[in-house]
């Protein structure tokens, strides 16, 4: 079956976050919305005929874990990622966000030390402060257009640290990380007593050329000191159902986590919380293949856009996801300015790269999850912003 993603979903009237939150976060209606971290594309149509025929049954009542969800799981790891797991390894979480806090509350306490690299996704440092632990930054290195691991720093900085919140693949950079890094973090984590958190939601979104390999899966070490959250919320546009799990080979770890989200009542899931899973990894694979391409090609145009006529712009080319961090320090703008050059001139509501740390300054990220007409239409308004006299005054 040939999917169409280049058809226009108007999203107005749906609740849709993307649409809804541009008020109240820019002040204005009049932006196109390309920020948030989910797609434009219909969700597929194996997953909505998954809920249509719950919702046949007119009673939504609690929800078990059937033994398909598991099965789907463990096959898809296999067939996508050859990654082994046992079903007594997985459990279900509300959501990778929620379960990154409860990571943080399960495995460290009060004051104590948790490294993340930015810029990386703003959760990321939201979560340990929230939760008054101690933020240590080993930030990334950007060489040749990509994000770097400087493993000479990560040592020094991990001494201390409890736990490691990795983000596999990287948002909002894109980098797909090697089997060789993948393998350093886990002996440098193992020598230093460090529980390493995997944040893989985007890892189905890897792209041609690259290959997602579950930081668990790279060394025996790396499988006992490590905690995985996957989800296919990001790859099928489900982001609203709640639809993620944990792995953890670990039985000890495995205890504590589960101890702490049984404990304060998290582990049960919605009504389409097991079944959809089930499609997306059953019927999955076409849909998702066509989408990367599609999204493939939206990362192409806009790289030879901004190549031919936004050549003051740097673009980190993703490896992986339909996110792109986009470099504007040669425009020498302060961050405000940008902002204001991206939402006030330019009509787009884009992330401002400044959430994702210090290091984020100066950049802008743009979701491009959506059909090749937006795509085109945010350009040319980005390109008219950077051309007017208006802008040439900011400058």
């Amino acid at each position: 079956m040939k999917y169409n993603f280049d058809e226009l979903i108007c999203r107005k009237h749906t609740d849709a976050l993307k649409i809804e939150a541009l008020a109240p976060r820019w002040g204005r209606t009049d932006l196109l919305p390309m920020w948030v971290a989910d797609m434009d594309f219909k969700t597929p149509d194996f997953i909505v005929e998954a809920m249509k025929k719950r919702m046949a049954c007119e009673i939504f009542g609690y929800t078990s874990k059937p033994d398909s969800w598991y099965d789907a799981i463990i096959s898809w790891q296999a067939r996508k990622h050859q990654w082994t797991i046992e079903k007594e390894m997985i459990s279900f979480v509300p959501g990778v966000v929620p379960a990154l806090a409860m990571a943080v509350q399960a495995f460290t306490e009060r004051g104590e030390k948790v490294m993340i690299q930015q810029p990386v996704y703003n959760p990321f440092a939201q979560v340990i402060r929230n939760n008054h632990r101690e933020l240590v930054n080993c930030p990334l290195e950007l060489k040749e257009g990509q994000y770097h691991i400087n493993f000479d720093v990560f040592e020094e900085r991990i001494k201390g640290c409890k736990l490691f919140l990795f983000c596999h693949p990287h948002n909002p950079g894109g980098r797909v990380w090697t089997r060789e890094e993948l393998q350093k973090v886990a002996a440098i984590c193992a020598q230093n007593n460090v529980i390493v958190v995997a944040d893989e939601i985007h890892a189905d979104l890897t792209l041609a050329s690259y290959e997602h390999i579950p930081f668990a899966s790279v060394s025996e070490e790396a499988a006992q000191l490590s905690v995985v959250f996957a989800s296919p919320s990001k790859a099928f546009n489900m982001a609203g159902l709640a639809t993620s799990y944990a792995v953890i080979a670990n039985p000890s770890l495995r205890r504590r986590f589960e101890s702490y989200v049984e404990g304060n009542e998290l582990a049960a899931g919605n009504v389409f919380a097991f079944n959809t899973v089930v499609a997306a990894y059953s019927e999955g694979e076409e849909w998702l293949q066509q989408m990367l391409n599609y999204v493939e090609e939206n990362i192409n145009y806009l790289v030879g856009y901004v190549k031919e006529h936004l050549p003051q712009l740097k673009v980190i080319v993703p490896q992986a996801s339909y996110l792109v961090f986009i470099d504007f320090g040669a425009l020498h703008l302060s961050q405000k300015e940008l902002v204001a050059l991206c939402t006030d001139k330019a009509h787009l509501a884009l992330n401002d790269g400044s959430i994702y740390g210090e290091e984020g300054k100066g950049y802008m990220r743009i979701n491009l999850a959506c059909p090749r007409s937006v795509v085109k239409q945010a350009l040319i308004q980005l390109k008219e912003a950077l051309d007017s006299s208006d802008n040439q005054k900011v400058f």
